[in-house]
């Protein structure tokens, strides 16, 4: 029995089936907590990237709102009128600038048909804003957009543009309006003082025009006068040469003895007086042709007829201002002049007068303290030219002047003396005949102008 009980199989089998439950109970064990760890580890995973996604969200949509504010601060910004539509035209987004001009709500536009803003008699822009036309139709259309109210705004000035979408296709229209209502203002408020501007100009150059005349009759005056006291004086010595012939003839007509008239005629000196009558006569004439010529002077440098074009003697023109302006001055001036005869020109005999008797002014004030003031004018041709040279021995012009010197209204003299609008006027007259004109310091001291005019 006892050999029989060792040699039984059924224990060591029931054995075997429980070390294998025993081994397979804990190796499923290992695999589920393998499992459950791996399932961890991707949460955790996943989880990490959740946080990662979250936070690169965050900073988008930071910089998507800071982006959205720029924007909005730009629009916020912008002076000029913004509508953004859709492609068929309907307001989706519009600018602070046009909710303020017509006084809409926001609210109020969106979603509305761009019409809504356009009166009736300029809804015809709209036919070139459809197929894609927009662009090249919508240039400076200057419109009235319709306020809230109902009343017309001030114009527009519409410029419209497609836009795109990401693929390139065309997804509305964005229209920018530049208010010229206040530019129109601005524009008027500029125009009315130009003009203002240009009337006070015009004012000061009639101003310079009269001064100049001034000087011009100064001159005529003290050239008139020498011929004028000769006449004067001739006719007074006639007057009293008539009442002693008259008494000579009355005598001899009355039948007076020949030994008393002979004492008449010695007492009244009526030999003496016939030797003078030619030469008085001859004085008289003389005088009265040199008033006769200062009168055509005056009629050929006349400023009333500008528009008249025609040829003169420069050299003529040129002596007789500046004999003119120095007598007028009455100033104790060396006077040296150059000027060759037959130097011909064309233009204003008046206006050439005008400029030199600037020039000269313009030296005599320079010279006006020195001991020993000269003035020099000469003249030559060069060319197809005429040169015209002022010289002076004053103290020169300033060398930050001498660039400014045909400025108008500059001018280095005290105030009340002087316009600053003598060398400006000469300088365009001569711009107007055809050439030019400069000024400069001497090395020798001085200043020199020299002014060129075509032949």
């Amino acid at each position: 029995m006892g050999s029989s009980a060792s040699t039984d199989p059924r224990p060591k089998a029931h054995a075997t089936a429980d070390l294998l439950d025993r081994v397979g109970a804990l190796a499923l064990t290992d695999l589920q907590e393998t499992a459950w760890i791996e399932v961890i580890r991707k949460m955790e995973e996943v989880y990490s990237d959740l946080i990662r996604y979250e936070v690169d969200l965050e900073r988008k949509n930071a910089a998507l709102e800071g982006a959205q504010r720029f924007i909005a601060s730009v629009l916020a910004a912008m002076s000029d009128v913004l509508i953004v539509c859709d492609n068929r035209l309907r307001i989706q987004q519009v600018n602070p600038a046009l909710l303020e001009m017509t006084g809409h709500d926001e609210a109020d536009l969106l979603g509305q048909p761009f019409t809504t803003l356009l009166p009736f008699a300029d809804r015809d822009l709209l036919a070139g804003l459809a197929g894609g036309s927009g662009p090249a139709a919508l240039r400076d259309r200057e419109v009235r957009l319709i306020a809230k109210n109902g009343e017309p705004t001030d114009p527009v000035a519409l410029n419209g543009a497609l836009r795109r979408d990401a693929k390139g296709h065309a997804a509305g229209m964005v229209i920018i309006g530049r208010p010229v209502g206040e530019l129109r203002r601005a524009y008027d408020a500029l125009n009315t003082a130009h003009a203002d501007l240009k009337a006070a100009q015009q004012q000061l150059v009639h101003s310079e025009k009269l001064a100049s005349l001034g000087r011009l009759v100064a001159g005529v005056a003290h050239e008139l006068n020498n011929p004028v006291s000769f006449v004067l004086a001739n006719t007074h010595v006639l007057e009293d040469y008539r009442q002693r012939l008259t008494a000579y003839l009355a005598a001899v007509h009355d039948g007076a003895p020949a030994k008393a008239r002979t004492k008449l005629k010695d007492d009244l000196g009526i030999d003496a007086l016939l030797a003078d009558l030619e030469s008085l006569i001859e004085g008289t004439r003389e005088g009265a042709a040199r008033v006769s010529e200062i009168v055509k002077n005056l009629r050929r440098l006349s400023f009333t007829n500008r528009g008249e074009v025609a040829p003169f003697d420069l050299a003529e023109v040129v002596g007789t201002a500046v004999n003119w302006a120095v007598r007028a001055r009455k100033i104790p001036v060396a006077l040296d002049l150059d000027l060759p005869q037959g130097c011909r020109v064309r233009g204003h005999a008046g206006a050439l007068h005008q400029v030199m008797v600037n020039l000269v002014e313009n030296a005599l004030d320079a010279v006006a303290e020195v001991a020993a003031p000269r003035i020099a004018v000469s003249g030559r041709s060069e060319g197809a030219h005429a040169v015209i040279t002022v010289r002076d021995n004053g103290p020169g012009i300033a060398e930050a002047d001498i660039l400014k010197v045909f400025d108008p209204f500059f001018t280095t003299k005290p105030v009340g003396q002087g316009t600053g609008l003598g060398l400006w006027v000469s300088y365009n007259i001569i711009r107007d005949h055809g050439g030019a004109i400069e000024v400069g310091n001497r090395p020798e001291g001085g200043a020199a102008v020299v002014f060129t005019l075509p032949l």
